[in-house]
């Protein structure tokens, strides 16, 4: 073979071969394009939302009219959540007694640029100048590792023009800077520290401020992003404000340094007599007689030993209990059973006076202990229970509802013995209003009685 021909023999078998896979009837080779480039990532944003609203109930978000949070409460805030950039219909609604709600803010249209943190904050009381949205925006550019950057948020509106002081742990110096000043509705920063220890203090403006808040020595950590809103104090304690602090992720409250923990005591053994109430070995409630109840007791924080006695003889301990009394909690402690058929019980429960606009709050307790099983009907007034279903079936010695949220009217309440219709309490007729606390503890006959009844705390009033 001429291998001078090889080269021109070899360049027809190519032609050939790409001939074979063309469609093109001139033989051409397809020309095949490039994929398209992958889109550019979305342009994001982040979104936090607290409820900062003292009187509110719990609320619903919606975002573009799906529940994006569910029964939100006060002193919540949720995460901060990554939307894409654009607009969206932001809803918040309040939960009212059943399965009812209540629009409270919006639906608002909210313009989510790109890198860009969104803090809307609902504001306000409902039983004031109602709530409104407060919205702060800062770039969502990520923080240094040591460093902790701040937001503070005046968001209770009884208190007046207060000045923010953020130093280091200690005696606040003469002459201090403060952060700032503000009134509500208002905000100081953000502002960058760097990661420490460190005490947050809010004052009313003078020649020598009046310190109304002190955190006390707490540790800010590196890499946290937080905002601070200071919100109307709803339990014991002399300041107005607590800090609801959130951190993105998580939220708490922050309780003034000097904040108490309360507790009353409830004398609901019939056959005790006249108590005295003891703590720490120290008479703090003398001659307590049945059915009768204190006032709250104000002690700091920590665990005490409480006894109650026969009056005048502390030998005799019908009860003791060792109790830890949390900060800023309210306690309610009942004194249950009979002291001639077994040692008395302390029944601990644990009081919410926050008050809400939009419902009545009603606690009852079973702490009847010849009472037996009970089922418990809640109607309108005059309603016969006859052919009524019980609110509360059932219910046994000891037992407590916890709070029961009920729009505001009257009501007749009456107790029988479980599976039967007769009254064995009641019927009472109960008037409730929206922003009303109530709690009724069922109880033996008074000495020489033969009926059964009410020890009734809080707000409750009987119609005659």
């Amino acid at each position: 073979m001429d291998r001078k021909f090889m080269p021109a023999a070899l360049a027809a078998a190519f032609l050939a071969l790409a001939g074979c896979g063309s469609s093109s009837s001139s033989g051409t080779p397809e020309v095949v394009p490039p994929p398209p480039p992958p889109p550019p990532p979305a342009e994001t944003s982040t979104v936090r939302i607290v409820h900062a609203s003292a009187d509110a109930p719990n609320v619903n978000i919606l975002i573009d009219g799906d529940a994006a949070f569910e029964n939100v409460a006060f002193l919540a805030a949720t995460p901060l959540t990554e939307l894409d950039s654009g607009d969206y219909e932001i809803q918040v609604d309040g939960r009212l007694p059943g399965d009812e709600v209540t629009t409270v803010i919006g639906p608002v249209t909210l313009t989510l640029e790109a890198d860009t943190q969104y803090n809307v904050l609902a504001i306000g009381d409902v039983g004031g100048d109602g709530i409104e949205p407060l919205v702060l925006t800062q770039p969502a550019n990520e923080i240094e590792a040591g460093t902790v950057r701040a937001r503070v948020v005046h968001a209770a509106p009884g208190a007046p023009e207060v000045e923010v002081y953020v130093t280091a742990p200690g005696e606040l110096a003469p002459g201090e800077t403060p952060l700032g000043s503000f009134v509500f509705g208002e905000d100081l920063g953000p502002v960058e520290v760097d990661a420490g220890d460190y005490q947050i203090r809010v004052a009313v403006p003078g020649d020598e401020p009046t310190v109304v808040f002190d955190s006390g020595a707490i540790a800010l950590p590196g890499g946290a992003d937080l905002l601070i809103a200071a919100v109307t104090n709803t339990g014991p304690g002399d300041s107005p404000i607590t800090l609801l602090v959130s951190d993105g992720v998580d939220s708490f409250n922050l309780l003034d340094i000097g904040t108490p923990a309360t507790a009353r005591v409830v004398h609901a053994s019939p056959d005790a007599g006249n108590v005295d109430v003891l703590v720490d070995d120290a008479v703090a409630v003398p001659n307590l007689a049945f059915p009768e109840f204190t006032d709250y007791l104000s002690l700091a924080p920590g665990e005490y030993n409480i006894k109650v006695t026969p009056a005048g003889n502390p030998g005799t301990v019908a009860i003791e209990a060792d109790l830890e009394l949390e900060i800023g909690a309210e306690y309610a402690v009942v004194a249950v059973g009979e002291l001639g058929v077994a040692t008395i019980d302390a029944l601990v429960l644990v009081d919410d006076n926050r008050r809400v606009a939009t419902e009545a709050k009603v606690r009852i307790v079973h702490g009847s202990p010849n009472a037996g099983p009970v089922d418990i009907y809640v109607t309108g007034v005059g309603e016969a229970i006859d052919d009524a279903e019980p609110a509360i079936a059932g219910f046994e010695f000891l037992e407590q509802t916890g709070y029961l949220s009920l729009p505001a009217d009257d009501y007749d309440v009456t107790v029988t013995a479980a599976g039967t219709t007769t009254p064995a309490i009641g019927p009472a007729t109960i008037a409730l209003a929206n922003g009303g606390i109530y709690t009724a503890i069922a109880r033996d006959p008074l000495p020489g009685d033969m009926d059964f009844g009410l020890i009734l705390l809080d707000d409750f009033v009987l119609i005659d």
